[in-house]
């Protein structure tokens, strides 16, 4: 949904965007106002962020004391990075004539009421895989007639640990994690076929692809030394977020006077977590910002509640 509101005077469109989707968790935070859908709640403060944009959109209807238009932008599937790059095909940068996009998302890593931004890099670009084992089965206490998927994907596992202690510069920021590993029915039963998952964070895409390369020569040379087969699928999911160098210094500057200087980040590391935002920074010049809500659980954690505290702030 993209709502407007339109100032006393004539001028430029600026979108404000927040995520709307929960994650398919079951809440555990025992709070009254906890997800009463089960298998889905706000774990990434999303229903926040949408709170925080009403609250703008609120002072914005009943002020106006502004040039222009202020796009309200709520964006769906942002955890499934889907969600913009939807709203980006059905034309919403032409449609409502966007010059610029601004994003705010809390923070549980940075201490209550702080901003953290910076231009350049500041959340990673994803990709996905799936790694699909085929062998042979067969019972457990005769290994010698069977393929075992099992062993292979123990085996791939391990070496895809080493890329990036092996195959990459310790300069190159970059982030290999698996996630998944599914096989077998039953202890005396060796499966027919196993399944690796996981995460690829990358800044830079010649690293992403060093790094595609040796997965798909591990899987090739491991499944060929095992006796299966190994096929591997890779799913490019979300861009870098890269910050417009203008939006951002404009941004600092506005996070500054509500917040106070001292409390504006600028100079920690990127992220390697990342957001479908990235599909608007290439069409537009963008910024986005984390809010801190005070140090605590990680986002996608069951027990993490949104801190209604520093609504205010992100409204403002």
């Amino acid at each position: 949904m993209v709502a407007l509101i339109h100032g006393r005077g004539p001028g430029a469109t600026v979108g404000l965007r927040a995520d709307m989707d929960a994650l398919p968790m079951a809440e555990a935070t025992g709070v009254e106002h906890a997800s009463q859908r089960l298998g889905a709640m706000h774990a990434c403060g999303h229903d926040g962020h949408t709170a925080m944009l009403l609250g703008a959109a609120n002072h914005l209807a009943q002020t106006r004391s502004f040039d222009g238009t202020v796009a309200l932008i709520f964006q769906p599937a942002e955890e499934t990075g889907e969600g913009g790059a939807a709203m980006c095909a059905d034309g919403m940068m032409d449609r409502f004539a966007n010059a610029e996009v601004y994003a705010l998302h809390c923070d549980p890593q940075i201490g209550f009421g702080e901003v953290f931004t910076k231009p350049g890099p500041l959340m990673a670009a994803v990709t996905d895989f799936v790694i699909h084992i085929d062998g042979v089965g067969g019972h457990g206490a005769v290994p010698q007639r069977a393929a075992h998927p099992v062993a292979a994907a123990l085996a791939i596992g391990q070496a895809l640990m080493t890329i990036a202690a092996r195959n990459l510069s310790a300069h190159d920021a970059a982030v290999l994690s698996l996630t998944q590993v599914h096989a077998g029915t039953a202890p005396n039963i060796i499966p027919a076929t196993a399944v690796l998952g996981g995460t690829i964070r990358t800044f830079d895409a010649k690293v992403e692809q060093v790094i595609c390369d040796r997965m798909q020569a591990i899987c090739e040379g491991t499944a060929a030394a095992m006796g299966v087969k190994a096929r591997l699928v890779l799913a490019p999911d979300v861009r870098a977020t890269i910050n417009d160098p203008a939006c951002t210094e404009f941004a600092i500057r506005v996070a500054q006077d509500v917040v106070g200087a001292a409390c504006v980040i600028t100079d920690r590391a990127s992220y390697m977590a990342a957001d479908d935002f990235s599909v608007m920074l290439k069409l537009r010049p963008d910024t986005y910002l984390h809010l801190g809500q005070g140090r605590g659980l990680m986002v996608h954690e069951t027990t993490l509640d949104f801190n209604d505290d520093i609504a205010p702030i992100g409204a403002t």
